[in-house]
C-alpha cells in the first residue's frame, strides 16, 4: 500500500502537505561550477587532514596507525552506542537519562492529574503541553543547578491523544473534530516555563513555583516593531493591529543573554480555513506563498479568526519570533517583527564585537531562506532591562550563497533595491510581513529546508542544519545545495568576515552532506572514521556547548529508511576528526529528537523526545499508530496510558561534565 493510501501519522501527513515548496522563485543553478569545486567541497578540511596522517593508505579508510593519531585529538570522550530503534531511549555508557516532564504534568500549582480519558482543555491549561521542541535553560544567579526550564510546544498529534481516531486520514480527523477537542488542541500548543531544581544529583520540578506559566494559542500577546499597528495586521477584534492572541506551531527557539526566551512560530498555515475564501482574498498570492491555509486543524470551524474569508488578516499575525521574560509570569508576550515573517525554525544567537545582538533563523520549508538580524543598539549586560525592546530596531538580512565560497547578506529594507511600493512594499511593515516574497526579489539562495542555525561563540562559526529536500531535480542543484532528490540533508559552516557577524560578507564550506557513506549513490562525506553508528541523516536542532563542540538532534531517520531511531550526534568541526560524528542518545521508536541545551557548568543535557509511538511511515507495510495502537508506550508503559512527548535530563552517573 503506498503512503498516499495510509492513514499517515500527523507529524509526516504535515511535513507531505507542508514540504511541496511554495517558493515560485526558479534560482540559479550553476552544478557545473559545483563540480570545478568537488575536490574542496566534497572531502573538507578534516577528511584531508585524515589523509595527511598516513600518506600511503590502500583504502578510503585510514590505517590503525592514523586512526589511533586521530582518536587521540577526538574532542567528545564517550563510548558511542549502537544505531537502531526499539520502544526505549539509550543513551551511551557512563550516563543517566532520566524523565524530567511529561505531556499532562501539572505545571501550574492547582493543575489536576493527568488522566488522558478524560482530557478537558480547562485542565491542558494548566498542564505541560505536547510535542516538547526548543528546550532553554535560564540559571538563578548563574547557577548550574536551579533555573527556569523554557520548553515549546510545536503542535498536537490527534491521533495519538485522542482515542478513537486510529486508521483516520488528516481529512477524517479533522471532519470529526469537536469544539471541546479544538480547545484541548489550543491549550496544548504555546510553551511552558518551569523552575526546576537538582538536589542528590537528580533533576525535579518544583511544584506550586511562582514562576510556573503555560502560554498558549489563546494568551493575549503584544505586536512590536515595523508591523505593529500595521494596516495588514488589523482585525475586526484588534482594529489597532498590536494585539493578538495566542501563538502556534512554536519549534526551535533561543534564550537571550539578558534572560528572556526567544519562542518562534513555524508551520502556521496549517490552522487557518477556508480554502474557497482564497480565489478572492486581497491578499491570496501572499498567503499561498506561506502556504495559507492549509487546513490541517479544525480551529477555523470554531473560531472565525482562523477563517481567512472572515479575518483576511489574522494570518499576518502569526509567523513571527515571540520573546517572553520568564522571570516575570505576569508579563505580557511579544512578537517581534523586525526579526521578519516566515516559518522560522529557530534564533541563534550571538554578542558581536561590537556589542551588536545578531540573530540567525532559518526558513523551514524546502527551497527557501536563511536569515540574520543584526540590532541597532549594543546590548547591556550590566542592565538587562535596557535590552528590552533591542529587538525592535535593526537590519534583517537574506543569504546568497555564491559559488566560490563567498557569501552575501543581502539587507531587506523598504527602499533598498527593490524593495519599493512599485513591488508591493510600501513600508517596512510591508517588507517584514512579507519577508518571504522580499527574499525572493532580492536574489536569496532557495535552500534544502534551513532549519536551525547556531553561532559558536568559541570559533564565531555559524551551523546551518538542512534537513533535506527531495523536490530539488537535476539541473536545480547549486553549490549550497549540490545534490537533487536530497534525501538526508547537510550541514553547512558559515565563516564571518574577520569574526564580524555584522559583515554582510562571509565565506562558507559544507562540513558534511549527511546519508550511509557505504553506498556511493547517496553521496554523503562524513570523515572515514565515522563508525557505521555515527553517520545520520536529516540534521535539524543543533545546540553548541560551552566548549564550542556541535551536538545535532535528527527528524526524519527510520528503520526503513536509515536503519536507525533519531537522535543526538557529537559532530566534529575541527582539526584531523573534522567531519566525524558519534552517537551519544537515541530516542524511542516513532519519535524525533529536539531541544538539546546544556546547563552553564555542562553537567546536564536536556533533550526533548517529541511524538513517541508514530508508526514508521516510510514502510508501507506499517501499521497506522493510534492512542490505542502505539509503536511504544513510552515512558509510562503502561496499557491504559499513550506514548508522551516528555523531557530528559542527562548526566554523568556520579557527576563530571558531558562527554569531557
Amino acid at each position: 500500500m503506498s503512503s498516499d493510501q495510509i492513514a499517515l501519522s500527523t507529524s509526516r501527513a504535515l511535513e507531505e502537505q507542508e514540504d511541496h515548496g511554495s517558493n515560485p522563485t526558479a534560482g540559479v543553478s550553476i552544478g557545473d561550477i559545483v563540480a570545478e569545486r568537488l575536490s574542496r567541497r566534497d572531502l573538507g578540511r578534516g577528511i584531508l587532514a585524515v589523509f595527511a596522517l598516513d600518506a600511503v593508505m590502500p583504502s578510503l579508510m585510514p590505517s590503525p596507525a592514523a586512526a589511533a593519531k586521530v582518536q587521540a585529538i577526538r574532542s567528545f570522550t564517550f563510548d558511542e552506542i549502537a544505531a537502531g530503534t526499539d520502544d526505549m531511549h539509550h543513551v551511551a555508557a557512563g550516563y543517566d537519562a532520566d524523565v524530567l516532564i511529561r505531556w499532562g504534568d501539572k505545571v501550574a500549582g492547582g493543575a489536576p492529574d493527568f488522566e488522558p480519558a478524560k482530557l478537558t482543555a480547562a485542565a491542558q491549561g494548566q498542564q505541560f503541553g505536547y510535542n516538547n521542541d526548543f528546550i532553554g535553560f535560564l540559571p538563578f544567579d548563574g547557577k548550574s543547578d536551579h533555573g527556569l526550564l523554557v520548553v515549546n510546544h510545536e503542535y498536537t498529534s490527534a491521533e495519538m491523544m485522542f482515542a478513537g481516531l486510529g486508521g483516520l486520514d488528516k481529512e477524517a480527523r479533522v471532519a470529526s473534530a469537536t469544539a471541546e477537542r479544538v480547545g484541548i488542541e489550543m491549550m496544548a500548543h504555546g510553551g511552558s516555563v518551569i523552575e526546576i531544581k537538582r538536589t542528590d544529583a537528580k533533576w525535579r520540578v518544583v511544584d506550586a513555583s511562582r514562576y510556573a506559566r503555560r502560554i498558549t494559542a489563546e494568551t493575549p500577546m503584544r505586536m512590536s516593531g515595523p508591523a505593529a499597528g500595521h494596516v495588514k495586521m488589523m482585525t475586526n477584534a484588534d482594529p489597532s493591529g498590536t494585539v493578538v492572541n495566542g501563538m502556534v506551531n512554536n519549534c526551535a527557539g533561543a534564550t537571550t543573554p539578558w534572560g528572556t526566551w526567544l519562542t518562534c512560530e513555524e508551520n502556521i498555515n496549517g490552522y487557518f480555513w477556508n480554502k474557497a475564501a482564497l480565489e478572492t482574498h486581497a491578499e491570496a498570492s501572499a498567503l499561498k506563498r506561506y502556504g495559507i491555509p492549509s487546513e490541517w486543524y479544525a480551529w477555523g470551524k470554531f473560531h472565525d479568526r482562523f477563517d481567512i474569508g472572515k479575518e483576511p488578516n489574522e494570518a499576518h499575525r502569526f509567523g513571527w519570533v515571540v520573546e517572553i521574560d520568564p522571570f516575570d509570569p505576569a508579563s505580557t508576550p511579544v512578537k517581534r517583527t523586525a526579526l521578519g515573517r516566515f516559518k522560522h525554525e529557530g534564533a541563534g544567537n550571538i554578542i558581536n564585537k561590537d556589542g551588536r545582538f545578531v540573530v540567525y533563523q532559518g526558513d523551514d520549508e524546502r527551497f527557501d531562506y536563511v536569515y540574520k538580524f543584526v540590532t541597532d543598539a549594543a546590548v547591556d549586560l550590566a542592565n538587562p532591562s535596557a535590552n528590552k525592546n533591542i529587538l525592535d530596531s535593526g537590519t534583517l538580512y537574506v543569504a546568497r550563497f555564491n559559488a566560490d565560497g563567498s557569501g552575501a547578506w543581502l539587507p531587506l529594507v523598504h527602499g533598498v533595491g527593490p524593495l519599493i511600493a512599485a513591488n508591493g512594499f510600501k513600508d517596512q511593515g510591508d517588507v517584514v510581513i512579507f519577508a518571504r516574497q522580499a527574499g525572493d526579489l532580492v536574489g536569496a539562495t532557495r535552500m534544502d529546508r534551513p532549519e536551525d542555525v547556531e553561532a559558536n561563540p568559541k570559533t564565531n562559526s555559524v551551523y546551518v542544519m538542512l534537513t533535506n529536500n527531495n523536490k530539488r531535480k537535476d539541473g536545480q542543484t547549486d553549490a549550497a545545495n549540490p545534490r537533487a532528490d536530497n534525501q538526508f540533508g547537510h550541514i553547512i559552516e558559515i565563516n564571518p568576515d574577520g569574526g564580524d557577524h555584522a559583515s554582510t560578507v562571509f565565506t562558507w564550506n559544507i562540513l558534511v552532506k549527511c546519508g550511509d557513506p557505504s553506498v556511493a549513490a547517496v553521496g554523503a562525506t562524513f570523515n572515514p572514521l565515522t563508525s557505521s553508528n555515527g553517520w545520520f541523516g536529516m540534521p535539524d536542532n543543533c545546540a553548541v556547548d560551552g566548549l564550542g563542540r556541535l551536538w545535532v538532534a535528527t527528524d526524519g531517520n527510520a528503520p526503513s529508511k536509515t536503519g536507525r531511531s533519531d537522535g543526538i550526534w557529537a559532530m566534529e568541526t575541527d582539526g584531523a576528526a573534522r567531519g566525524t560524528s558519534k552517537l551519544f542518545f537515541r530516542v524511542p521508536s516513532g519519535a524525533e529528537m529536539c531541544g538539546p541545551c546544556f546547563t552553564p557548568d555542562l553537567e546536564t543535557f536536556f533533550v526533548a523526545v517529541q511524538h513517541p509511538g508514530e508508526a514508521d511511515d516510510d514502510d508501507p507495510k506499517a501499521t497506522p499508530a493510534s492512542f490505542e495502537a502505539p509503536s511504544t508506550r513510552w515512558p509510562d508503559f503502561k496499557p491504559d496510558v499513550p506514548p508522551r512527548p516528555a523531557v530528559v535530563a542527562i548526566t554523568k552517573s556520579g557527576g563530571g561534565k558531558i562527554a569531557v
